[in-house]
């Protein structure tokens, strides 16, 4: 098998061929006559099919490739795309395949975690723009990579945090910028579900329709076992990143964003695997803060035990000195310091825990402000730089829960300070050739 280094370094033998003569006409052709842009959705359970219709929604855009190691979801994605756009997509299972292709502007990310960075980063190295689902990285060291990559490449990456593109949330927050409660100083942040036991999962052969091998691709090699795939990789260390990364990222990043903080002086977390026995190596249920000097953000997440916190299976509640703001995917109320509504919006378009092929507004806008900002230079609402500081923060947590303490940072780049052996946990082991590289 052609390992990724091997890979890469044909691209970009190939890319610095193809670079003489083009001009802005050449550049035109690429988009089409009517600027239209071509994507490649890669990772094709689940959430790819949020992917295809918020591409759909938006105009002067086509699906041209669909890729995933699994055929019978590849199969079933590709008539689906076929349907939505009319046209049968290029249906591989290599995403290397993908990135060869002059026809694909941008790749839009819904793989299982561990693939994120280093996928996004072969796209940028390929010349291709990046849409990547939280989070964007498996570790911190990657979101490093990937800052660093989409700085030396140009292209565009957007995180998939689509609530910075809720218009609700970004009143909402404007309001709160400009003294609505008073001067802000604690977000708390909540998740709550109801997900069944994952079982003891036994050695199995793998799937004829599945390339174990590729779905593995930057992690180092592990049997197949049949509680894996398609989804409950996400509770494994090896692949996944827990609730937090998977869920916590959505509304942590809305209180640092009404909160206007950064990097915190320290990450503590408390929690465990209570609710079931089986084969989930993080917890079900957690709660941990972010300190800085003047201001406090936590997440709590209960991912088996599904008590709502004011009717709401998700949500922020933003707390200042004259009052709050609660605030979720569906709206927003705001309340007196003596808690009375004063308040309330409402989209009238109620999203759960489980909405994963949801298609929502805020979605398809935030597919949106990536595709204006290709064709018209329009500033993106969740640069990689600006989402990473999210992801980097709730991988924090994950490391302050691993070992049992609370971390200390630098609050210039997140770095854990005076702990050697969780600053080691800042990255991971790869599979031979496959390390992501800038």
């Amino acid at each position: 098998m052609t390992s990724r280094r091997q890979f890469l370094k044909g691209i970009a033998l190939g890319s610095a061929g193809l670079a003489v003569g083009w001009d802005a006409k050449s550049y035109a052709r690429i988009l089409g006559a009517n600027e239209r842009v071509n994507s490649a959705i890669i990772g094709l359970h689940g959430r790819g099919y949020a992917h295809l219709e918020c591409i759909r929604q938006n105009k002067d855009t086509m699906v041209t490739h669909v890729c995933d190691v699994d055929r019978r979801e590849l199969d079933k994605f590709a008539a689906e795309t076929k349907k939505q756009f009319l046209q049968d997509p290029v249906a591989v299972k290599d995403f290397r395949r993908v990135l060869e292709s002059k026809d694909v502007d941008v790749i839009t990310i819904a793989t299982p975690e561990h693939w994120h960075a280093p996928m996004a980063i072969a796209g940028l190295q390929a010349g291709k723009h990046v849409y990547v689902e939280k989070p964007c990285s498996h570790n911190p060291y990657e979101g490093e990579l990937l800052i660093a990559a989409q700085k030396k490449y140009g292209k565009l990456v957007q995180m998939g945090n689509q609530q910075r593109s809720s218009g609700h949330t970004i009143e909402i927050v404007a309001k709160i910028r400009e003294g609505l409660i008073g001067r802000p100083y604690f977000g708390k942040a909540w998740y709550s579900n109801t997900r069944p036991s994952i079982g003891v999962g036994k050695v199995a052969p793998v799937p004829a329709e599945l390339d174990w091998d590729l779905w593995q691709g930057p992690a180092p090699r592990r049997p197949y076992k049949d509680n894996i795939h398609p989804y409950n990789w996400h509770w494994f260390w090896h692949w996944g990143t827990g609730e937090t990364l998977n869920n916590g990222t959505h509304e942590v990043d809305v209180c640092r964003w009404a909160l206007g903080v950064d990097y915190p002086n320290a990450v503590g977390a408390a929690g465990g695997r209570y609710h079931f026995k089986d084969d989930w190596e993080f917890y079900d249920s957690l709660v941990t803060s972010f300190e800085y000097d003047d201001r406090l953000i936590t997440w709590e997440g209960m991912s088996c035990q599904g008590k709502q916190y004011y009717g709401r299976s998700r949500g922020s509640t933003i707390h200042g000195t004259e009052g709050t703001v609660l605030v979720d995917r569906d709206g927003y109320q705001v309340f007196s310091l003596d808690d009375k509504l004063i308040q309330e919006f409402n989209t009238q378009q109620a999203t759960t825990t489980q909405d994963l092929q949801s298609i929502d507004a805020m979605t398809t806008r935030h597919f949106q402000n990536l595709l204006n900002g290709i064709r018209t230079g329009e500033k993106l609402r969740a640069p990689i730089e600006e989402a990473n500081t999210s992801v980097t923060m709730l991988h924090l947590s994950n490391i302050a829960w691993k070992l049992d303490r609370t971390l200390h940072l630098d609050k210039q780049n997140g770095h854990i300070l005076g702990d050697e052996k969780a600053m080691a946990m800042w990255r991971r082991e790869y599979a031979k050739g496959w390390e992501p590289k800038v």
